[in-house]
């Protein structure tokens, strides 16, 4: 049975507008639009090299996933780099966690949203920026990453972990390392894109499957990082 109130806001979401009525609410949006970019822009081009983490809000402290993505993020400042979450609760928290205890850049992008959304308080308070929009979002964590890591999430992980493949597949940003933490959790879906993607329904190519990396320990995690700039010679791009 639906909500009342989701009701509600789909009953609004159809409501007939008029013309003039759309561009004006149309215009109103791009300028908060630029407001959103033009603050992350300033914000997150003063932060150095960093390395952005994926998961799920609903991972709990003390599991096996929160713990290995804190190790990550605390080997990660080691090496150099700070870390980017969307500064939530669960893998984000646990990821902020490990870059401000080992004393690196603990950035958070947080995202408004109707439920498991807070700033969990391992953030640095000029890192903390706050999103109306995902799409705005998701190209903060783009451009100002020099890697991404998967750990386990929903939806909104796997959303940001294929749109960052999506893009570095059709050449619209340089290629960056990407990791996929866990084989328990991914290897299902590593099977599918193979099997059935690859093989069956020839939907991607071969060289596709080079875009990322699946490990299950923290040190083959950023050592794959530290590698793929190593062998390509090149630097992070601050």
């Amino acid at each position: 049975m639906t909500d009342p109130t989701e009701e509600q806001r789909i009953k609004k979401a159809f409501q007939k507008k008029d013309w003039p009525e759309i561009k004006v609410s149309d215009s109103w949006a791009t300028f908060k639009i630029m407001a959103e970019f033009v603050d992350g822009f300033e914000k997150m081009s003063r932060i150095g090299p960093c390395v952005s983490i994926f998961g799920s809000a609903r991972t709990k402290p003390d599991t096996k996933y929160y713990l290995l993505a804190e190790e990550i993020a605390r080997k990660l400042v080691n090496a150099g780099f700070g870390v980017i979450t969307g500064g939530g609760p669960g893998i984000m928290e646990a990821g902020n966690k490990g870059a401000f205890e080992a004393g690196g850049k603990s950035v958070g992008l947080g995202i408004e949203l109707p439920f498991e959304q807070f700033f969990n308080k391992y953030i640095d308070r000029d890192k903390n920026i706050n999103f109306d929009y995902f799409f705005v979002r998701k190209v903060m964590f783009v451009k100002y990453a020099q890697g991404f890591i998967a750990m386990p999430g929903g939806f909104g992980t796997l959303d940001e972990l294929f749109e960052s493949l999506t893009l570095i597949q059709t050449h619209k940003v340089a290629q960056f390392p990407v990791v996929l933490v866990g084989t328990e959790f991914w290897g299902g879906l590593l099977d599918w894109i193979k099997t059935v993607m690859l093989a069956k329904e020839n939907n991607i190519r071969e060289v596709d499957l080079l875009l990322f990396k699946l490990v299950d320990t923290a040190e083959d995690a950023v050592n794959y990082i530290l590698d793929y700039y190593a062998e390509m010679s090149i630097r992070p791009n601050f």
